[in-house]
């Protein structure tokens, strides 16, 4: 039986393909491609003309490939861009009448436990605490929970596009913006440092683009050969010198950078700024990057349930 997910990011839209065989899931296809559903619209709290025209092509595309492949069940998802936006439902409306896909928007909540389920496929978590946080372009997921339970979630709408719209104005980002934005965390994420507190938690898992650019520019200075592997581990001081590298380079500067993934340039100064402020209340000497996250939740969430209904 194979079974598609396409993952409608702020930022990226997501399509995944596999394959499932005596309970094995086996990917057949992933592509994914820079929608930019929030640009221009994301802070406003719309959907701009031009994304909608975007995701339309891009699903419409993802569409050929589905029909290309065979498969029997699609599951589409909207993350915080859709549901935050106030034509969102009639976004989603529009796909339908497309292309035929249905795509659920879903809460915080229930992305945050998805990605949660998305790494405990990739790795084992462990038996102590571990910090989990999936950085979109809308919304920030933090999870801490460990191999068997999760503990605490919550989702928060600082995602990369809203951060650069409000902070990010000017090229490199001067002091003042660095100090503005870091204040605005301090004040957003109060119920984080709380809860990190009350676990604490001993390890950082990053999960998103953002997470596997670093590891990417932090394999090329290394001359380490790119890695097909799932898990990958960023060392804390290399994430501490590409941090500084960032912060004082402009945008044709970090295009230059070895490693750097083009769709990710514009984000990746305030998404490592967010990265470095977790990080000043967390005790950790690396930063465990998992490729898997929302998306290999929700296909390994519902082969177990249809395992489940085979044995009942």
């Amino acid at each position: 039986m194979r079974k598609a997910v396409i993952d409608l990011g702020t930022n990226t839209f997501h399509l995944f393909i596999v394959e499932i065989s005596n309970k094995e899931l086996t990917s057949l296809y992933k592509e994914k491609i820079a929608v930019k559903l929030g640009q221009n619209g994301i802070s406003k709290g719309k959907i701009a003309k031009d994304a909608i025209k975007r995701a339309l092509h891009t699903l419409n595309i993802y569409k050929e490939i589905i029909d290309q492949f065979e498969v029997k069940e699609v599951m589409g998802i909207a993350t915080s861009a859709i549901r935050s936006a106030k034509n969102g439902k009639e976004l989603v409306l529009k796909i339908k009448e497309e292309t035929g896909i249905d795509i659920q928007i879903i809460d915080g909540n229930r992305e945050a436990e998805l990605i949660y389920k998305g790494v405990q496929a990739a790795m084992d978590i462990g038996a102590d605490n571990k910090l989990i946080m999936d950085i979109g372009g809308g919304s920030v997921e933090f999870i801490i929970g460990n191999g068997t339970e999760l503990l605490w979630k919550q989702s928060f709408e600082i995602g990369a596009q809203r951060l650069l719209d409000q902070f990010h104005r000017v090229d490199p980002m001067p002091k003042e913006s660095l100090i503005e934005l870091f204040a605005y965390l301090d004040r957003a994420l109060s119920p984080l440092r709380a809860a990190i507190k009350a676990y604490r938690p001993q390890a950082l898992i990053g999960c998103s683009g953002t997470f596997d650019t670093l590891c990417e520019i932090h394999n090329e200075a290394s001359n380490k050969k790119r890695s097909e592997k799932i898990v990958h581990s960023l060392p804390f001081n290399a994430f501490r010198e590409i941090h500084r590298d960032l912060l004082i380079k402009n945008k044709e500067e970090r295009l230059l950078i070895p490693g750097m993934v083009t769709m990710r340039v514009d984000m990746i100064v305030v998404a490592s700024c967010l990265i470095s402020y977790v990080t000043e209340h967390l005790q950790t000497e690396e930063i465990i990057a998992s490729s898997y996250a929302l998306k290999e939740g929700l296909l390994y969430e519902s082969e177990q349930k249809s395992i489940a209904q085979t044995l009942s």
